[in-house]
């Protein structure tokens, strides 16, 4: 079908680029990793645009991978398909596509779930692609220009598999920062633009993305289970939930049975758009008679403020945004994880969970699990371990830095 939005685009060249790398970077592609950077680029003949495929070569000329080329990011080349040469067209794509909604099948199937992520990226063999679904409305995000003249070729088969009445666009900022060819960010490419937040349900609750504007693409998908898990152990508990954003451990929580919750966070906004979603799920029976706070504020100074009033929870749920963009940023981040250990767990009360999650591909699941112990031994309370998690199973992981989301599960003793 024509997408008119779409029009502004060049059409995806015929001709492939050859790139020679290094022998590092080499290993690395036949291993597995989706990303040459630019640093392991030895040459490029002829040299490419934004969206060209690039086909590496090994020292023997024989081929080693595919990939789309990207000379203005760091990521050079994100490979499709490594090993075994493919002919990369329109049925590679609606292939690609078709498998990884397949994986999807149980979420796709379930009438209770109506929002999930479709393709996660490099982990689904499309690198630097993004698509969740909400309801009727599918949401692309672009990590990589490489994606531009391909477009047209993966929104045909997106929205016959999905069957979805809209798709937006969303990029990233390094994306918005280059050549888009007139496309924007929050761009309706398909269907009527929304005019209000898209309702879809999750495990039953209603909630509202806003697409257009919304972090990520609208709603944390990533933390479905945890929700859920979470919701499971709150029957009759006071919850707090830091970094609540727009409140989906507390609507689950609620709705576990949660007498009282608290949501934290710095943004009105999303503390707004918490309380509208606890409100649409109102005709459930524990929210109907549990009580939900709000409060606007620095996460570190709520929590010290809670714990000098004394204040104690039966589960505390802290769900940071990533601390680590960058390697530099690394050591300050776990510091602020342990941090946040400390003050979360003084207001745990005996026998109650800490929930706490990183969800930064910087910090592995070693290093992370090792501060929050190190908090609890500064705080004088005991560990023990319930659940350790990751990603939902919509979020597929491939390789070592697509596992970005760590959440321990602990009971809390004095």
């Amino acid at each position: 079908m024509p997408f008119p939005a779409l029009a502004t685009i060049p059409d995806a060249s015929d001709r492939r680029i050859a790139v020679r790398v290094t022998k590092d970077a080499l290993r690395h592609v036949k291993a597995g990793h989706p990303w040459v950077f630019d640093g392991a680029v030895e040459s490029i003949k002829p040299e490419g645009q934004a969206g060209d495929l690039a086909v590496i070569f090994d020292d023997k000329r024989r081929f080693a991978a595919i990939g789309l080329y990207d000379p203005a990011s760091p990521l050079r080349v994100r490979i499709l398909q490594a090993g075994t040469p493919v002919t990369v067209d329109e049925s590679f794509w609606r292939d690609r596509l078709a498998s990884a909604i397949d994986l999807r099948r149980a979420l796709v199937d379930d009438p209770e779930t109506t929002a999930y992520r479709c393709v996660n990226g490099e982990n689904d063999g499309l690198p630097g692609l993004i698509v969740d679904r909400y309801d009727d409305t599918a949401v692309v995000k672009l990590y990589t220009a490489a994606w531009f003249p391909h477009l047209d070729a993966i929104l045909d088969p997106l929205v016959g598999l999905l069957e979805v009445d809209r798709v937006v666009l969303r990029l990233a900022r390094s994306v918005q920062a280059g050549e888009t060819h007139g496309l924007h960010d929050a761009m309706t490419l398909h269907g009527t633009p929304p005019d209000a937040p898209v309702v879809f349900l999750e495990r039953g609750l209603r909630f509202e993305a806003d697409v257009l504007a919304g972090q990520k693409t609208g709603h944390f998908l990533d933390q479905r289970e945890n929700r859920v898990l979470v919701g499971g152990l709150s029957d009759g508990a006071a919850v707090l939930d830091v970094f609540s954003c727009t409140g989906g451990f507390s609507v689950h929580a609620g709705a576990g049975g949660a007498h009282t919750v608290t949501s934290v966070d710095q943004s009105e906004p999303a503390l707004a758009t918490a309380r509208r979603n606890w409100e649409r799920n109102r005709d459930q029976a524990a929210i109907a008679t549990a009580t939900h706070t709000t409060v606007a504020g620095d996460a570190f100074d709520v929590m010290a403020d809670l714990a000098f009033h004394r204040r104690r929870f039966d589960v505390v749920v802290i769900d940071p945004p990533s601390f680590a963009s960058s390697a530099a940023q690394v050591d300050r981040a776990l510091r602020s994880y342990r941090r946040l250990s400390v003050l979360g767990l003084g207001l745990v009360a005996d026998g109650g969970m800490l929930v706490q999650s990183s969800c930064s591909s910087r910090i592995d699941e070693h290093q992370f699990l090792d501060t929050v112990h190190a908090g609890a031994a500064e705080a004088g309370v005991r560990l023990e371990e319930w659940a350790r998690t990751g990603h939902a199973v919509d979020h597929p992981v491939s390789f070592p830095e697509g596992r970005y989301l760590k959440t321990l599960f602990a009971q809390v003793g004095r």
